[in-house]
């Protein structure tokens, strides 16, 4: 790892903090868990401002960090109360840090303490921060506390935790240390995500293993996964199948193939914006779902999927913030591919008239992160009933390109039957495509491999290979949507038809078959 060092840049919080300070606001919110990092930030911004730090826990009570000047009076005290009352009669100019304050914020009469320590301090040098990873603030409080919200780190703080790690395992000599540039930069891009407390776990964790190289991607994936699981809303995906495993959907892969890059730096520098993401409409089976994992594992990037079933709790406000919070740690892992399926059920009740409006608020929500959003998150949305879908969701500017994915043609299906032989260790050579194309015909993509699956089982308990008969019966055992739902289908096409692109070609003949079935 040979990188140059650089340029030392502070982060916008801090820049933002410092003016804070400087314009002597009396009450400042830090919503953050990196407690640790934040400790250095404000050791750095009191010595700036020849200030005196000091820091509250109900554990420790008010003490001072660093110097040997006498506290107060109430030194040590762990009464919330009493070290409100102490804080407004020190004589220096000090920052002062309450650690974990928000549950004292339900007591009426810390908040009043607050709130008449908040006058008083107008007119000294001292600012008092709330630093807790929950926002609490009670209604007394809103006019006089500023809110700032302290970014996971940046590229350049993750590098210098790096160089720092990586020299001190040169120096002790015991970890083979063998990367590239272009590896070194992969492994701080992967950590980017995690507090620099978890970046430190994972990068020990790779170190550990004895080498310091390009392996030690996967284990920060890891630190990753954990953040993901543990955050309640958004499940991690391993990436597993790439577009080359989708079968058809040519228009669709040539779209996301001009994007491929879209996430680069030389993208930037070209004037290019982040794509927003993709809202694929179609029939169920058709490969929606199996598209939204090919995206991830085909551009390299994380893939989430929200559930929006566990954004909705019975606590009054909690599901809005769930959507928020949710969203934060998409943007924290970013880039990112969201994964929302079957986002018009978890928006059902969007008009409000059901549920006193928690799922308009939360669409709501929704609704302006899609449209303002500046973190590189790919979203892709899918969706099987255009009328469980709010039309406000359609507008140009929430989604890059609206794509509709029909029964595959005759091509399609053939592709898929190939796909799916493949990866049953199957040669499709040794089956007559052609055949099997024409006796699926109105088949779904999950409908021939459900088939497939069918007639592995039926060649098993004969205790044969599998061969043609056993596939030309399992098909014909199997009775499509394209039958069963002949008329819903017939209008998702007509709606679809001048509202969306097509995610392959025109119709065929097989699929005009079809078609007919449904008028």
């Amino acid at each position: 790892m040979s990188e140059a060092p650089l340029a030392p840049q502070r982060p916008q919080f801090i820049e933002d903090l410092d003016t804070l300070i400087r314009a002597r606001y009396p009450l400042l919110y830090l919503v953050s868990w990196e407690e640790q990092r934040l400790d250095g930030v404000l050791t750095d911004l009191a010595s700036a401002h020849g200030k005196v730090l000091l820091s509250w826990s109900i554990t420790r009570g008010l003490r001072r960090i660093g110097g040997a000047r006498t506290m107060p009076a109430a030194e040590g005290s762990k009464d919330p109360v009493e070290a409100l009352t102490a804080i407004g009669k020190l004589a220096e100019p000090s920052l002062v840090v309450l650690k974990d304050f928000h549950p004292f914020l339900n007591d009426p009469g810390v908040v009043r303490a607050l709130r008449e320590l908040s006058h008083e301090l107008k007119t000294t040098y001292t600012t008092v921060i709330l630093l807790s990873p929950v926002l609490n603030i009670p209604t007394e409080l809103e006019k006089d506390v500023s809110v700032i919200d302290v970014p996971l780190p940046t590229y350049r703080e993750l590098f210098q935790l790096f160089r720092e790690i990586v020299s001190a395992v040169r120096e002790a000599g015991k970890t083979e240390i063998n990367l590239t540039k272009d590896e070194a930069d992969q492994i701080i891009k992967a950590a980017l995500g995690l507090t620099l407390s978890e970046a430190e776990n994972a990068f020990a964790k790779a170190i550990a293993s004895g080498r310091l190289d390009a392996r030690a991607i996967p284990l920060i994936h890891d630190e990753i996964k954990q953040v993901i699981r543990k955050s309640g809303m958004l499940e991690y995906f391993p990436a597993a199948v790439g577009l080359a495993e989708v079968g058809g959907l040519e228009h669709l892969k040539l779209w996301l193939h001009m994007r491929s890059s879209a996430f680069s730096e030389a993208a930037r520098k070209f004037g290019l914006p982040e794509p927003k993401g993709l809202l694929l409409l179609g029939v169920q089976g058709c490969g929606k779902s199996l598209t939204a994992k090919a995206i991830a594992s085909t551009w390299k990037l994380p893939l989430l999927r929200l559930d929006m079933g566990r954004i909705f709790s019975g606590l009054v406000g909690s599901s809005e913030e769930n959507l928020r919070r949710a969203i934060r740690v998409a943007e924290g892992v970013a880039p990112a591919v969201l994964w929302v399926d079957e986002i018009e059920k978890g928006l059902a009740g969007s008009s409000g008239s059901t549920d006193s409006g928690v799922s308009a608020r939360v669409f709501g929500t929704l609704l302006t992160w899609l449209q303002e959003k500046s973190a590189p998150v790919f979203v892709v949305a899918t969706a099987n009933r255009i009328e469980g879908l709010p039309p406000e969701l359609l507008r140009k500017g929430r989604f890059d390109e609206i794509f509709f994915i029909d029964l595959p043609s005759g091509d399609e299906r053939r592709q898929i039957f190939g796909i799916h032989f493949a990866r049953r260790n199957r040669d499709p050579a040794a089956f007559d495509l052609d055949a099997l194309t024409e006796l699926s015909q109105g088949f779904s993509g999950a409908e021939i491999e459900q088939a497939i699956v069918a007639a592995l089982y039926h060649a098993f308990g004969e205790g044969q290979e599998l061969q043609q008969a056993h596939l030309a019966r399992a098909l014909s055992e199997t009775f499509p949507l394209s039958s069963t739902m002949a008329e819903e289908i017939a209008r998702l096409r007509s709606w679809a038809a001048s509202r969306t692109r097509p995610a392959s070609g025109a119709l065929s003949s097989s699929q005009g078959g079809v078609a007919a079935r449904f008028r």
